[in-house]
């Protein structure tokens, strides 16, 4: 991001692939030599968790916050007590993985009041131009929308991730990168970057920016 405030929350519809996003975001972080915790609030329980990435995310020096029983039957509207400590801690930076739609954006909202009071966070709006329901600008428009009313809490950035995993190509991703700015003049918040898997990086580069170019490594289902 542009400038780099001490958290950042990414959301959108499930399957944007805003996991993926949130955990290659804390390790370039932590390359960057912050310290960093990552925080999993998607109480709805999705295919992909962040709790997949725990191993890296532990030989990177990245604290990961969890529910127990990710990644398990167990399936509870709740959240990890320590997420509720994460505000008193300014000496990290950190990363929400939000939960999907406008239900996972439910969780943020007891949040809201703490981060406003210190007003110094992004709020990421994750879009995938290849998933269903979002297939269109006026679709991700809606989706945008409701996880603004459920969360209680504007969008402050947008970020396409529209990909179909492996097979994605360079010009796959940069057919989309129109639909993304279409979408940020609808909603008045800045499009900022659009995140390509690492093998795409400079292809994608070359048309766009590396300004506007973040490269992500595709997270494996271990569970």
């Amino acid at each position: 991001m542009e400038k780099m405030k001490r958290i950042t929350i990414f959301s959108g519809h499930y399957g944007s692939g805003k996991t993926n996003l949130a955990v290659s975001y804390a390790q370039y972080q932590r390359k960057m030599g912050y310290d960093v915790s990552i925080a999993d609030l998607d109480i709805v329980n999705p295919y992909f968790r962040t709790k997949d990435s725990e191993k890296i995310l532990e030989e990177n020096g990245i604290e990961l916050i969890s529910l127990p029983f990710a990644n398990t039957s167990v399936d509870l509207p709740s959240l990890p007590s320590q997420a509720y400590g994460l505000f008193d801690r300014k000496d990290r930076q950190v990363i929400i993985d939000l939960g999907g739609d406008d239900r996972g954006a439910l969780a943020l909202g007891r949040f809201v009041p703490r981060l406003r009071e210190e007003n110094n966070f992004e709020f990421v709006f994750t879009v995938n131009f290849y998933r269903p329901l979002t297939t269109t600008v006026d679709e991700a428009l809606e989706v945008f929308r409701e996880i603004e009313y459920a969360s209680k809490l504007k969008f402050t950035k947008i970020v396409n991730n529209s990909n179909i995993g492996g097979q994605t190509t360079a010009e796959d991703v940069l057919k989309t990168v129109k639909m993304c700015e279409e979408l940020a003049e609808k909603t008045g918040v800045d499009y900022s970057f659009t995140s390509v898997e690492g093998r795409l990086f400079d292809e994608v580069s070359k048309k766009l920016g590396k300004e506007k170019v973040f490269p992500i490594t595709l997270q494996e289902k271990l569970f």
